[in-house]
């Protein structure tokens, strides 16, 4: 158990246990005593519309209404008595419409009355939404639901040491517009898998009415952005990403909702509350939107709904849950640096949030043994992550959220020079021995507007001027050293996973910044300008070409799944070794020294240099030779390396097997 492993969690073992009873008395609950959880989670299978033999079918829960018509194109929008649904108990409304009167790509709503007003709305489980190109307000969309699209690759492999490429489909393109699925399959694919990535996370799925939220304000829970094409254009990217063996998640969100009513489920029945707690504790303060009751069965039925659809619809390989650091804390988790294990079991902890978490993760593992669940909490919650035979949550992963803010609060606030290594190696390999994570240098957060990528940050308006290969500029070599070697540092000390932006690879220049009305709805910053990756007079190129071979070592000998084991940093040198399984990985930080027969304790035997930072290739100065065989020397008592370690390089090393 989870106490049993960390001493620290002895004093909640009570907590940890009925929290552990309340999530198994609740799935018992929903599903009937021994039943699978799947087995009940189907509304998305009665609720909004289907086809059912010559009807069209249309179903709401809206216990609050009063009286509720259907209205769109078939109807010329008109609410009349022909379109009224019926209440048939439970709070559920209905309406059978003969096929005939309907065809795909009617655009329709409810015009929900209750005591006291009215309006329009879309549905809650409405699979398809268009938005008004002048009004941007949505409606939703009949579509071919007998229309099955036939999988062509199946994909049922586990990833357990996920190397996740983070994209943004929108922004996928160079043009300044909004990509669809059909570029992203044809242009971004087959570059994600010759990298070496095995995983890829896609943001912005759930449909949302502003563009600039970076889909993370979610109106729609069941709709595909339309933005980016058709439902069938989707499956068409998941299953040539399958073919390429690589696995497809999405971030899903369900830690918040929009307050749009026009557009989103807030206020569909008039009643304020019915998704979402009533008063203050309905809002988000910081992000102005709704918060979901997560005691409410209804609610429960709702979200585990919604995890079923996207996997059985779209054929995803697990989720990426955002935001749950909110969803954990009646405060939201607001202002607090969690500094102890108290923080977790006090009267602050929302623990039907941490049940639904619960159900979301024996649900999902129902229903694709082999999908992968991540958890986004930077409030470092013990047990998110923990199996729950152990009476953890059940995640299979935890962002390491830490790694990122170290490397900017490195770079931003010390001299190279100052630079700890010994600070640097306990920060970088400080997680939970008893929960899985995956680490990143930066994310899309670290890109957004008002931020800087890390190459941003140390070469800033050099980027402009001096990128081209013929610039002798000391600046940009520094820069272009560092990026290697942070992202090698990140990726080497990881728990069990590792996660990239999408153009970050290659040292994508400037912001991310979405049209919005301080940028004159410009869409130059949302976009991917994969061409720089492609010019042969710049240095970019040569950060890709170390990218795809850092990448591709990981892959190739799963080296993530050995534990980094500490060898010796040297806090006045600034030299940091460590090794993974049959590796050795040596960081010389110093800016400046070089230094030649460099010793260190090392397992005899043969070593050669499998990945250098400073190789010609990577736009390093080639001070190394990887020719050269390394053995160790015996000293009567200990075996050691001796080494050239070039200042403000970094490389790998592999032990021969022979």
């Amino acid at each position: 158990m989870i106490y049993d492993t960390d001493k620290y969690l002895e004093p909640y073992k009570k907590n940890i246990v009925s929290r552990y009873r309340r999530l198994i008395t609740k799935k018992d609950e929903l599903a009937g005593y021994g039943k699978p959880l799947s087995s009940v989670i189907n509304n998305h299978l009665y609720y909004g519309d289907h086809r059912e033999g010559m009807y069209r079918v249309f179903r709401e829960w809206a216990p609050n209404a009063t009286a509720i018509y259907v209205i769109g194109d078939f109807n010329n929008w008109k609410k009349i008595p022909e379109y009224s649904m019926k209440n048939i108990g439970n709070g559920n409304w209905e309406l059978k419409v003969p096929e005939v009167r309907i065809k795909d790509g009617d655009l329709y709503k409810w015009y929900v009355e209750w005591n006291g007003g009215s309006g329009e709305r879309i549905p809650v489980y409405a699979e398809r939404c268009v938005q008004d190109p002048v009004t941007k307000i949505f409606a939703a969309q009949i579509t071919g639901s007998n229309r099955k699209y036939r999988w062509k690759h199946k994909f049922d492999k586990k990833i357990d040491n996920p190397l996740i490429y983070e994209v943004h489909i929108g922004m996928s393109s160079e043009h300044e517009s909004v990509a669809g699925f059909n570029y992203f399959t044809e242009n971004v694919l087959n570059h994600i898998a010759d990298l070496g990535y095995n995983t890829i996370q896609i943001m912005a799925l759930q449909e949302h009415p502003y563009y600039g939220s970076f889909g993370y304000q979610v109106s729609n829970f069941f709709a595909l952005s339309s933005r980016f094409g058709m439902p069938d254009d989707f499956k068409k990217l998941v299953d040539k990403a399958h073919s390429l063996g690589l696995a497809v998640i999405m971030d899903i969100v369900h830690s918040h909702a929009v307050k749009n009513e026009k557009e989103g489920i807030s206020n569909i029945d008039g009643s304020y509350c019915q998704y979402f707690h009533s008063g203050a504790r309905g809002e988000h303060p910081a992000w102005g939107t709704r918060c979901f009751d997560y005691g409410k069965d209804e609610v429960l039925f709702f979200l585990l709904s919604n995890c079923k659809y996207w996997i059985e619809e779209y054929n995803l390989d697990g989720f990426r849950f955002d935001g749950i650091t909110s969803m954990l804390y009646l405060d939201h988790g607001l202002g607090k640096s969690f500094t102890s294990y108290g923080d977790y079991f006090s009267e602050n902890t929302d623990e039907d949030a941490l049940i639904y978490l619960g159900l979301a993760n024996i649900l999902i593992k129902e229903i694709k043994p082999a999908a992968l669940t991540i958890a986004e909490d930077m409030s470092g919650m013990p047990g998110l992550a923990a199996p729950l035979s152990e009476y953890g949550i059940g995640f299979d992963f935890r962002m390491s959220m830490g790694v990122a803010d170290h490397w900017i609060k490195w770079i931003k606030e010390l001299k190279d020079e100052q630079w700890n290594v010994c600070d640097m190696y306990y920060n970088l390999t400080d997680k939970r021995s008893d929960e899985k994570t995956i680490s990143y240098a930066e994310c899309h957060d670290q890109a957004m507007v008002g931020d800087k990528t890390i190459i941003f940050r140390l070469m800033d308006a050099l980027m402009y001027t001096s990128m081209n290969l013929d610039s002798n500029n000391p600046l940009v070599d520094r820069g272009i050293a560092l990026h290697k070697m942070i992202r090698l540092a990140t990726i080497a000390t990881a728990g069990n996973g590792y996660l990239t932006f999408m153009g970050n690879e290659f040292g994508h220049p400037e912001w991310i910044d979405f049209p919005r009305y301080g940028n004159n709805w410009s869409y130059f910053y949302a976009r991917r300008q994969w061409s720089l990756s492609k010019n042969k007079m710049l240095r970019y190129p040569l950060l890709m070409n170390f990218d795809k071979a850092m990448i591709s070592l990981f892959a190739k000998d799963n080296i993530l799944s050995y534990k980094p084991v500490s060898i010796y940093n040297d806090k006045e040198k600034q030299i940091m070794i460590f090794k993974r399984g049959e590796y050795i990985f040596v960081f010389n930080f110093s800016a400046v020294n070089s230094y030649t027969d460099y010793k260190f304790l090392a397992e005899p035997g043969e070593y050669k240099i499998v990945l250098d930072t400073d190789k010609k290739e990577f736009d390093g100065f080639d001070r190394n030779d990887e020719s050269i065989s390394h053995f160790t020397i015996c000293n009567g008592e200990e075996n050691y390396l001796s080494l050239y370690i070039p200042a403000r390089t970094a490389m790998a090393l592999y032990k021969s097997k022979k």
